[in-house]
């Protein structure tokens, strides 16, 4: 196989495919906030994420086959994103990055629960949300747990807890 990165090193072409700024928050956004389209990724981002940056990544990673892009059939105009399976198998890396942030970082509470049931769940709870992504986006069957029901309640409750 030819190499195409600046090295053949697989830190390094990982990196050349997610270590730009957005790559991973865009990831991240579809994979726990289930924003499947443009227009949600770019209103309701954490970071503010500029809509010709947005654009830019989705064309990356669709291009490099961590998303797919398929029509709404409800909207003409707009584009529905989903997780390939390469992405779907970055929830460890995403599960160890947030583990390593709420403890080097000064993180929110809100947004680090469900950095934390990610972290106390472990690989058995990854590979559960791992399950129940490959049916949201990819169409295998629904596991009897909702893993992303989990920790949505887990992140609403800490919104709610915060508004008091």
């Amino acid at each position: 196989m030819p190499q195409t990165g600046r090295s053949g090193c697989p830190i390094n072409l990982t990196l050349e495919q997610l270590g730009d700024r957005w790559s991973l928050i865009v990831i991240r956004d579809i994979m726990f906030g289930n924003r499947r389209s443009y227009g949600e990724l770019l209103a309701q981002s954490e970071e503010g994420i500029a809509s010709n940056i947005l654009a830019d990544r989705l064309k990356r990673l669709t291009a490099c086959g961590l998303l797919t892009r398929r029509p709404d059939p409800e909207h003409r105009q707009k584009r529905i994103y989903s997780l390939t399976e390469a992405a779907i198998q970055l929830v460890p890396l995403l599960a160890h990055m947030a583990a390593w942030g709420r403890r080097h970082a000064r993180p929110s509470k809100e947004l680090s629960v469900r950095a934390e049931l990610l972290e106390k769940g472990g690989p058995a709870l990854w590979n559960a949300f791992m399950d129940e992504l490959r049916h949201l986006h990819l169409g295998a069957p629904r596991p009897a747990r909702s893993v992303f029901g989990e920790l949505q309640a887990a992140y609403e409750k800490a919104l709610a807890r915060r508004a008091r």
